[in-house]
């Protein structure tokens, strides 16, 4: 499809995967195929419809030039079958009879109803891993709906996360983020769990079938907001450029004397006292060079008064100035929030 496959080698090297996928799994046969794995793409006769997606070389729109086909599909190799008919059927079962792995993001069932779903080619490969990813799982209330990409960010917890504060944002609109976000987190836990039964089959020397739903993958990809639920049925609460959390934490985004933001990382330690002393050279150090604030407890309680001391220096000098003092001088994780021309 792309790259010579016997050009790439990795700790994949000699597994073969059929990719039965769309734009769900497309990701994780590729994460594969980039380990060295040898990613057979398997398309109808009439091409499969990511190539219709732009944006294409050359501003010219042709299946074969569809570079977000391209950067998903690096690696791979790529033939038709028309499983519709019994002799495409036929000769998928004759690949699978050498494949490790089947990738396959088909409505449940459909494979069984052709004849060729994981028990009966399990039969003729015992040691045959297939990976189902689909939106929902095999089975459950919700296995037939219809999904895409955002409606996953929606329903797995990420737009519920994304945005900005109640200050900064009135009508406290949830943010989604592009790139195909949704489909990526359900391929990498597809990846994960292919990973996982390869190892087990070199124990083990049987496969298994995988169960894998993209909605389950994007819900546990929200970090803190399910345990936080599970364990203590509160939910976490949007705020501008830092992590969503259930009680509100200080502003780390800080707007600079030059018209830019510096973003204040990490918490306080002693290592601060370092950035006091570049604030107290030009008068803007406050109260921050007292002794009291050697002592961790005392910094605990003025952990407000502190970083708002420090923001009052940050917005009016140079981002530049405040950064470095803060990474050379101090050992602060601080950054400037910087424009692409930057």
């Amino acid at each position: 499809m792309t790259t010579d496959q016997s050009t790439v080698s990795g700790p994949l090297t000699g597994v073969r995967v059929l990719e039965l996928s769309n734009q769900l799994g497309q990701w994780c046969g590729k994460l594969m195929a980039d380990f060295g794995a040898d990613v057979i793409k398997i398309e109808p006769p009439t091409g499969a419809t990511e190539r219709q997606v732009g944006p294409f070389y050359a501003d010219v729109a042709d299946p074969n030039r569809s570079l977000y086909f391209w950067h998903y599909n690096t690696s791979k190799k790529s033939v038709t079958l028309d499983l519709d008919k019994p002799e495409g059927r036929d000769l998928f079962r004759r690949l699978a009879r050498t494949a490790d792995v089947v990738l396959e993001t088909m409505a449940p069932g459909t494979l069984d109803a052709m004849g060729i779903g994981y028990e009966s080619l399990a039969a003729e490969n015992p040691g045959l891993i297939m990976c189902s990813l689909t939106d929902f799982g095999q089975n459950g209330p919700w296995v037939g709906y219809q999904m895409t990409d955002m409606l996953h960010l929606a329903g797995g917890g990420q737009m519920a996360a994304c945005g900005y504060d109640e200050v900064d944002d009135p009508e406290r609109r949830p943010i989604a983020p592009g790139g195909g976000n949704g489909y990526h987190m359900g391929s990498h836990y597809a990846y994960i769990a292919t990973m996982a039964a390869l190892y087990s089959r070199s124990v083990t020397g049987q496969g298994q079938h995988l169960d894998v739903s993209a909605h389950e993958s994007a819900a546990l990809t929200t970090e803190m907001h399910i345990p936080n639920w599970i364990y203590t049925h509160q939910v976490v609460q949007r705020q501008t450029g830092r992590h969503a959390g259930v009680r509100p934490t200080a502003p780390s985004q800080i707007p600079t004397g030059d018209g830019r933001f510096v973003n204040m990382g990490g918490g306080l330690s002693s290592s601060f006292r370092a950035f006091v002393e570049v604030m107290a050279e030009s008068g803007q150090a406050g109260d921050l060079q007292d002794l009291k604030y050697l002592d961790p407890d005392v910094m605990q309680e003025n952990t407000d008064h502190i970083r708002g001391q420090i923001a009052e220096f940050v917005k009016v000098v140079p981002a530049e100035t405040s950064f470095v003092a803060a990474q050379e001088i101090a050992g602060m994780p601080w950054g400037i929030v910087r424009a692409p021309d930057d």
